[in-house]
């Protein structure tokens, strides 16, 4: 399989830490690929443009992250990082639901970085900066327990996001538990292994 991938997106983090985590990483091959450049290889698979991208042995392009990790959840031997039905299922979707959405946010925000801030700019800036901080209060509240699921996997993903891009607005001090929680999974070699670079 091949993963088309770049090393500053959360997402494609979140695959290849998925990947480790069910000792799938030495069946996949890292394509560094830059979206923003639409290659035409990466269009072929998938026309949104985005990363992560996984191909499959037979050429099957499957895409976005959520249907990467669940399909990574069909191979192998491996415990499954998503329950497989009932209340716990639910409960590791809605939290990699919050996850993506709080990495989305975060994403958006950097694209904005280099283009002139004007007040329609600044406002789209904070809506994204708000949904984020009401993302991290629900995730304060209910913080994942070890590392054992996609939606723990996710939360990682998105706090290591913000640590990568935006060091300069530090987040442990208002959320000590999720730091707290960070600090005793970030060694792990699903984590450390995909860290952003």
């Amino acid at each position: 399989m091949r993963l088309f991938s770049s090393s500053a997106s959360p997402f494609a983090r979140k695959v290849i830490a998925c990947a480790i985590a069910r000792g799938l990483d030495d069946r996949i091959e890292i394509v560094p690929t830059n979206a923003h450049a639409s290659p035409p290889e990466l269009l072929a698979g998938n026309p949104l443009s985005k990363v992560p991208l996984l191909l499959l042995e037979d050429g099957t392009p499957v895409y976005d992250s959520p249907v990467i990790c669940e399909y990574l959840d069909t191979l192998g031997g491996a415990p499954p990082l998503m329950p497989p039905s009932g209340p716990e299922r639910l409960r590791v979707a809605i939290m990699q639901a919050l996850a993506d959405g709080i990495m989305d946010a975060a994403v958006a925000r950097r694209m904005q970085v280099a283009l002139p801030q004007d007040e329609g700019r600044q406002a789209f800036d904070a809506r994204q900066k708000a949904a984020i901080t009401r993302g991290l209060d629900r995730l304060e509240g209910d913080p994942p327990k070890g590392l054992e699921d996609v939606g723990a996997v996710a939360v990682a993903c998105a706090l290591g996001y913000l640590d990568f891009r935006f060091a300069q607005e530090p987040w442990r001090e208002t959320w000590p538990g999720l730091a707290a929680w960070l600090a005793s999974v970030e060694g792990r070699p699903a984590l450390a292994q995909s860290a952003p670079r």
